[in-house]
């Protein structure tokens, strides 16, 4: 059993709940889940323009963590792109 998740502190919340290509309906596209974490990680550093260190200090986690979660998003991201996958992320509560 792995160590429990630390809370992060995820302030943005995306547009929508969904993002697919136009024209093929969502029963026929495979769904890539973006995790809330990732989302955020993804919009301080992307979006943003903060460094990872300043943007791990705002999600109170670790600079190793806050790459990870970076990395993983941006995969998620461009196999949705390359390959026609539809991206859902998950509604943020606060």
């Amino acid at each position: 059993m792995g160590r429990p998740k630390i809370p992060r502190i995820i302030c943005g919340q995306p547009a929508d709940s969904c993002f697919k290509p136009n024209g093929t309906p969502m029963s026929q596209l495979e769904q890539v889940p973006l995790d809330p974490d990732e989302f955020e990680a993804l919009r301080l550093v992307d979006l943003l323009g903060m460094q990872q260190q300043q943007a791990a200090v705002a999600m109170q986690v670790s600079r190793q963590t806050l790459a990870n979660l970076v990395k993983s998003g941006r995969k998620k991201l461009v196999d949705c792109l390359t390959n026609g996958k539809a991206l859902i992320t998950s509604e943020l509560t606060k």
